[in-house]
């Protein structure tokens, strides 16, 4: 019985602690880490809820870029930290795909992390080039059904949802299509635009300008509805073809063990952060859609995810990185 007693006395001792270090957060600076290099998408995101945060919380939230090995080396790093709140990752859809896409990932998505919001989203999209015959979806795949071998598409490095994106749209139709990677996205549209590699998936937001510009053609966005920026391009479904769902994803997570009240208190606070006019155009410009959902259902998508990604990279034989 004194045992129990006791126990029972140090998991309420705990939790007081716990309650009393969520009271008082942020009592000193919050650091955001990004896996990722300056100036992309992910860090623009994280710069600008650092810079709300730091707003709305009277406390400074900074933000340190860690690149390297896709992300993994920043994910790490804060699954490793301490469970209190002052060290946050924003991280991008490598987060879901790693886990498959490596052969000895060093994080569990699962276990190592408390997931607080997916601040925003946003859809790859299938593009030709602006002189390419194929003007659909399905004139595209009877074109390549027709011609197996002759053609290839680009995208913008192995791993990525937009190669992810288009190794599920060969599965889909079984179609004789070479896969040719770029480093990053710049180079993926250009080879398109050039006409070197007439097809491409890519991220929509690189891409807009393009074909806003007419040097490329857009089939569709792998999307539920289509995007703000690019609204004469169809849906995968408006062009016949479902089940082709894929996006980039700007996420936020905690170190897991983090107290719940500390985990809400952000997410409510982004979520404030995520409605305000300002940002909402910001994300506009980034081609982002604001989706600030709740730690629940940020979960039950992470787990989607990394479910569907594995399947596609396991059926694509899309090696796995040593």
């Amino acid at each position: 019985m004194k045992v129990a007693a006791r126990l029972v006395a140090i998991a309420a001792a705990v939790l007081a602690a716990g309650a009393v270090q969520a009271a008082s957060y942020p009592d000193h600076p919050v650091k955001i880490v990004v896996p990722f290099a300056p100036a992309g998408p992910t860090d623009v995101m994280a710069r600008l809820i650092a810079q709300k945060l730091s707003e709305s919380l009277k406390q400074q939230f900074y933000v340190e870029n860690h690149p390297g090995a896709g992300g993994n080396i920043g994910m790490v790093q804060v699954a490793k930290s301490a469970p209190d709140g002052y060290t946050i990752l924003v991280a991008s859809s490598s987060f879901v795909v790693n886990p498959s896409l490596y052969a000895k990932n060093p994080y569990d998505p699962f276990k190592d992390f408390a997931p607080v919001t997916l601040a925003a989203a946003s859809p790859n999209i299938l593009v030709v080039n602006a002189d390419f015959p194929a003007k659909t979806v399905k004139e595209l795949v009877d074109l390549v059904t027709k011609n197996p071998g002759k053609y290839n598409y680009a995208m913008p490095g192995t791993g990525t949802t937009p190669h992810l994106a288009g190794e599920l749209f060969k599965l889909t139709f079984k179609l004789d299509l070479a896969t040719v990677p770029f480093n990053g996205a710049g180079p993926a549209i250009q080879s398109a635009v050039a006409g070197h590699t007439p097809i491409a998936f890519t991220a929509l937001p690189p891409t807009a300008p393009q074909v806003q510009a007419g040097k490329l053609r857009g089939l569709a966005v792998t999307a539920t509805k289509r995007s703000s920026a690019l609204p004469d391009v169809p849906t995968m479904v408006e062009a016949g073809v479902s089940g082709q769902e894929s996006e980039t994803m700007q996420g936020i997570f905690l170190p897991a063990g983090t107290p719940k009240d500390i985990v809400d208190l952000l997410n409510r606070e982004i979520a404030k952060a995520m409605a305000m006019p300002d940002v909402k155009e910001k994300c506009a410009q980034l081609g982002f859609d604001v989706v600030a959902n709740s730690p629940g259902e940020f979960a039950l998508y992470i787990k989607k995810e990394v479910e569907k990604w594995g399947k596609v990279i396991k059926e694509a034989n899309i090696p796995q990185i040593q």
